[in-house]
């Protein structure tokens, strides 16, 4: 049996072959960014791919967050989730506007709806949830919240892409979803992001604000920002979409071998799989609880030492970042969910390379202490 490294993720590379007539396209047509043809197929594609009618490319997930914050005028202070990645909070901070963190569910990881409305100041102008690895968070009861309060609710999906709920993709829900297709994504384009849009208007906006503001050659309506996606990263794209589907198959077996493999094992904990909703399978997450011979980071610590190098993700918390620890809504004692969970997960390898022996060794890993 093999023992190279494996990772918690690795992109997926199609045949470098076939990417080559695509940059032969670009280098013929001598058009490298600003909106290129490759990029509008690109834009077209992922709105036939993920059922939704406007999606607005960008050069990575991060500007398209902080985009979406300043197309939708945010201000003030907005709720938002510890359990993330830095980006989350950190395009709040780069807008000026102040998070406000909200503990998460014990079971979905995601911003938990009854401890939103509590945390609700006459500044609060928006909340940012986040699909957190890709599990839908409680949509309905978050925009009942956001109505009854008139806030806005901007999806951070960058873990969602392709996840779907009865009523299509979840993508369709809050006033803006915003995507990254960083290269360790499910889908990627080795960096770029993109924000889907409820309507033409709001995408002709965000357009201007990725564009520097850029209306024509004599028009600027916006201090906006470069967001422009390149037209290699969107050539990569539509490579990738070729081939997402056998991509996340792969990932749903290895979901599935893990799930038989550990569920009955003592101490470790599995969330719940999707069920009826369709899952992208882009992370796969244990909870180290305190009847396991180990220690979270002592099992971490073993598999590393065995060249597999899962990940503690999310740990630490935002909450737990210098320039976030002073805020009140960071103490310890108002998130004690997230505390609690950031020092029980351990996310393990899950990309389409992976191969059967690889997930054994991994399984094996957990098992044997």
């Amino acid at each position: 049996m093999s023992d190279k490294p494996v990772y918690v993720t690795q992109p997926y590379l199609p045949p470098l072959e076939e990417f080559i007539p695509y940059l032969q396209q670009i280098w013929d047509n001598k058009m490298l960014t600003n909106g290129g043809p490759m990029h509008q197929q690109l834009e077209q594609a992922l709105c036939d791919y993920l059922g939704v009618e406007h999606v607005a490319l960008f050069n990575n997930g991060t500007i398209a967050l902080l985009t979406a914050l300043q197309a939708l005028r945010v201000t003030g202070e907005v709720i938002t989730t510890p359990y993330s990645f830095v980006a989350t909070a950190h395009s709040l901070l780069w807008n000026g506007i102040k998070p406000i963190f909200v503990d998460i569910d014990p079971y979905t990881l995601n911003l938990d709806p009854a401890k939103i409305e509590a945390a609700i100041t006459p500044q609060t102008t928006a909340i940012m949830p986040v699909h957190c690895y890709g599990h839908s968070c409680d949509v309905e009861a978050i925009q009942r919240i956001a109505d009854n309060y008139n806030l806005r609710v901007i999806y951070d999906a960058a873990h969602a892409f392709g996840v779907k709920d009865a009523g299509g993709s979840i993508l369709r829900h809050g006033d803006l979803s915003v995507l990254s297709f960083h290269a360790t994504k499910v889908f990627n384009t080795f960096e770029g992001g993109a924000i889907i849009c409820p309507d033409a208007k709001t995408k002709q906006r965000i357009n201007h604000l990725k564009n520097f503001g850029i209306v024509d050659e004599v028009t600027v309506v916006a201090a906006g920002i470069n967001g422009k996606m390149s037209e290699i990263n969107a050539a990569f794209g539509l490579l990738q979409l070729q081939h997402i589907d056998l991509a996340m198959g792969r990932r749903r077996e290895i979901d599935r071998i893990y799930r038989e493999q550990l569920q009955h094992v003592k101490g470790i904990r599995l969330l719940q799989d999707s069920g009826e909703a369709v899952s992208n399978y882009s992370y796969f997450p244990i909870l180290v609880e305190a009847d396991y011979p180990l220690s979270r980071d002592e099992l971490y610590q073993k598999l590393k030492e065995n060249n597999i190098f899962a990940r503690r993700y999310f740990y630490p918390l935002i909450s737990d970042f210098s320039m976030y620890r002073g805020m009140s809504s960071a103490r310890r004692n108002n998130l004690p969910v997230a505390n609690d969970v950031a020092a029980k997960v351990l996310c393990l390898p899950i990309y389409p390379a992976l191969n059967n022996d690889e997930v054994s060794r991994i399984i094996d890993g957990v098992k044997e202490h």
